[in-house]
């Protein structure tokens, strides 16, 4: 298993950063947050595409909690990468974008909530399981290969089943109930509970300049595709869209505020397949490209 991880899978403090052309453009640093399974080399495409239409752009793909070490807890995660990425927001004057694939985005969130001063200026979540995950895929059947959709809940609305990343965004739309009582990351992250942090983590949501959506129908693993720019499922396994959403109705963590000021971009493209979001050039353009100034 590649990647640089100390002591099994605690995380590394040794992160790498790409340098792309000693230039003094000054754009913004920009900082990778990997997803599930994969780690910073899933990403070199990615640096060499920003590399190309941003010279000089100091580009960081975090090597913490990396393959087989981002089954680990969300929380748990989002305390390691949050040591990661302080140093980096306190050199850069002018503040960061953040990109945050898959599952990352989740850890993204989370880092944004627990981070009351963070300089986040463009969100950028890549085909991220937003709203949570109900599907099939080949991730799941990695983790649990006899486990179907419909019955994964008896293991992740456990205590023990928390202490596994995708039962902490797993959301079965039949167990509604299980689901807000075992939730421990991101029914609280949505607001869909009461938590103590709420309006702190609102607040610190609400720092960031642009939240930039990116996903698409054919992407084969985030269920459903929607997710990745906040729509799910209700209880029929019709998609509500992210404006009919309760929690983004009642403005729990922020988004609707966003959305109110412009600052929600949704980017929906076809053909792509979740592996192949940050190494799409199209994307990239199209999605990504503009929000990185």
């Amino acid at each position: 298993m590649g990647g640089l991880m100390t002591d099994g899978c605690r995380p590394c403090v040794v992160i790498w950063a790409v340098f792309l052309l000693s230039s003094v453009m000054g754009y913004r640093p920009v900082i990778v947050v990997h997803g599930i399974l994969d780690g910073p080399r899933q990403f070199d495409i990615l640096a060499k595409f920003i590399n190309q239409s941003h010279p000089g752009t100091k580009v960081t793909t975090l090597a913490l909690y990396d393959y087989i070490c981002s089954m680990k807890p969300l929380w748990q995660q989002v305390d390691g990468f949050r040591e990661a990425v302080r140093p980096i927001m306190e050199s850069a004057d002018d503040g960061v974008h953040l990109i945050c694939f898959s599952q990352g985005g989740l850890i993204c969130r989370g880092l944004l909530a627990t981070l009351p001063t963070h300089n986040v200026h463009s969100l950028i979540l890549l085909s991220s399981p937003l709203a949570g995950q109900y599907g099939d895929s080949s991730y799941l059947k990695y983790v649990f290969p006899k486990l179907i959709k419909s019955r994964l809940y008896h293991f992740c609305y456990t205590t023990y089943g928390q202490r596994i990343s995708i039962c902490n965004y797993w959301n079965d739309p039949h167990q509604r109930e299980r689901y807000l009582n075992s939730s421990i990351y991101l029914a609280p992250l949505n607001g869909e509970i009461e938590h103590a942090n709420s309006t702190a983590w609102r607040d610190s949501f609400l720092r960031i300049q642009k939240l930039v959506l990116i996903g698409g129908q054919d992407d084969g693993v985030i269920t459903p595709w929607e997710s990745s720019i906040f729509g799910f499922y209700d209880s029929n396994e019709t998609v509500v869209e992210m404006e009919k959403q309760d929690w983004y109705l009642r403005d729990a963590f922020g988004l609707k505020t966003l959305n109110s000021e412009g600052a929600v971009v949704k980017c929906v493209v076809p053909g792509v397949h979740h592996t192949s979001w940050h190494s799409n050039l199209t994307v990239y353009k199209n999605c990504i490209d503009k929000w990185l100034t």
